[in-house]
């Protein structure tokens, strides 16, 4: 389980949304936001909730890849 999480540590994910972008890992920890210039503070604000949930949404899916795999390895290993 160590080994997988470690693993989800170097897996980035990303969600965009009109020019905003932020970065998580396969944890579903928030590594980067990148904001362009020129937008309007609400607007700013509305926009990193929507790619917020869109890094979280492709990080959760890589989280259940990785843990499907590892399950899948100790349920082979018991001969099932």
């Amino acid at each position: 389980m160590d080994a997988a999480k470690e693993r989800l540590n170097h897996i980035s994910v990303k969600g965009e949304c009109q020019g905003i972008t932020v970065v998580a890992n396969g944890n579903k920890k928030i590594l980067e936001v990148t904001i362009p210039e020129g937008m309007e503070n609400e607007e700013i604000a509305e926009l990193v909730v929507i790619a917020t949930n869109k890094a979280i949404e492709n990080a959760e899916s890589v989280f259940e890849s990785e843990m499907r795999g590892m399950a899948g390895g100790l349920m082979g290993g018991l001969g099932f």
